[in-house]
């Protein structure tokens, strides 16, 4: 089972400064409980084809992942695939940026749940709490952001 969760929230701050710090994938942990450690294994500012190699605790268990910028467009777009094939996978991500009123941006933030093997079973059970805490994970975002 595939399924996606999505959420929008409104930041305070220029959607420069907001595509800049969602950019550094290291800024991950900031917003991320889940992510434990994130780190850039190619050389040079990110950019499409930049890996980033995670540490990641759901569930009780620690998984290691790797995701791909596969699409970077400066100051607005941004997205990922999910390189390794753990049981439950981010096929697709991103972050749509817009400038609003008063230097604001608006974000909205989404991934693409995909389970493999016997990761297809708790799939949907993933995408459930994904949903669930959606809005929360764009609320933590938008202070990670602001506190930057």
């Amino acid at each position: 089972m595939a399924g996606q969760f999505e959420a929008t929230v409104e930041i305070d701050r220029p959607v420069a400064q907001v595509f800049a710090f969602l950019a550094d994938g290291e800024n991950d942990p900031k917003f991320s409980p889940r992510v434990l450690e994130m780190a850039k294994r190619t050389d040079g500012p990110t950019t499409v084809g930049t890996v980033y190699v995670s540490t990641v605790k759901d569930a009780g268990m620690k998984t290691h992942r790797e995701i791909r910028i596969s699409e970077f467009e400066p100051p607005s777009r941004i997205r990922w695939t999910e390189l390794s094939k753990n049981l439950v996978t981010s096929a697709q991500g991103g972050y749509d940026l817009e400038p609003i009123a008063d230097g604001r941006t608006r974000l909205r933030v989404f991934n693409v749940l995909e389970g493999h093997g016997i990761g297809k079973l708790v799939a949907g059970f993933a995408l459930s709490a994904a949903r669930k805490d959606a809005d929360a994970f764009a609320r933590r975002i938008k202070a990670a952001v602001e506190a930057f």
